[in-house]
């Protein structure tokens, strides 16, 4: 997929662990891990936006764009 996720790198410049965090925005570990391990394939806003405020980043910081997987349609 072309949207490579980086919580990880988040996580450890806040010193926080998955369980913090995913108890913090109000969804479940094994939710959190699909989305940290780049299997999700969407994320609502909500959840977004919740990340942001409890890591103190912006959307950018967690999500970017990698040229080159994009498949053909």
């Amino acid at each position: 997929m072309p949207i490579a996720v980086d919580i990880d790198v988040m996580l450890a410049r806040r010193k926080m662990s998955v369980g913090e965090l995913a108890d913090r925005v109000g969804i479940t570990p094994a939710n959190l891990a699909v989305l940290k391990n780049g299997r999700a394939k969407a994320v609502r806003f909500a959840t977004l936006a919740a990340l942001c405020e409890v890591l103190e980043c912006q959307p950018g910081d967690l999500l970017r764009w990698e040229a080159g997987d994009t498949p053909a349609e």
